[in-house]
């Protein structure tokens, strides 16, 4: 089945994949703070609609395409996204490495900032990294096995 797209501008997608199931958060380019924030509330809210103990999400950020991540955003990630995220059941990020230097750093940084937020208590979520969709639509359904079992 493929995925279904839920939200589509020039900077990124949303999609999903029920089998996973799955949010999958799909970066294009440049996307300034509003277009970030706006896109992964989208998604986030998808996600908070979906998600429930007895039949848990996954999420993959497909950041291969992605560049720089503006340094306000970093903070918004980490001091409101990540928490409502684990709130709603959200244990692991999927990511597909992205291909940019500009693009690692950014995935680096917020892989940083989460350690660092896990580390002082304030939610419960890892960071997987995989080389292809496939491979990180594949780890998010084992990661959901685990979390389920």
């Amino acid at each position: 089945m493929a995925d279904t797209v839920l939200f589509s501008e020039s900077y990124g997608s949303v999609l999903v994949d029920e089998q996973v199931p799955c949010v999958i958060t799909q970066w294009h380019g440049f996307a300034n703070q509003q277009q970030f924030r706006a896109l992964q509330g989208f998604a986030l809210d998808y996600f908070e609609q979906r998600s429930t103990p007895a039949r848990p999400w996954g999420w993959v950020g497909d950041v291969r395409q992605m560049s720089a991540i503006p340094q306000a955003v970093q903070e918004w990630l980490r001091d409101e996204f990540n928490p409502r995220a684990t709130a709603a059941g959200l244990r692991e990020v999927s990511v597909v490495l992205a291909e940019s230097v500009l693009g690692q750093l950014a995935t680096q940084q917020y892989a940083d900032r989460t350690a660092q937020a896990v580390t002082k208590g304030s939610y419960e979520l890892r960071t997987a990294y995989y080389p292809t969709l496939a491979e990180a639509k594949q780890g998010a359904r084992q990661s959901l096995a685990q979390t389920a079992g």
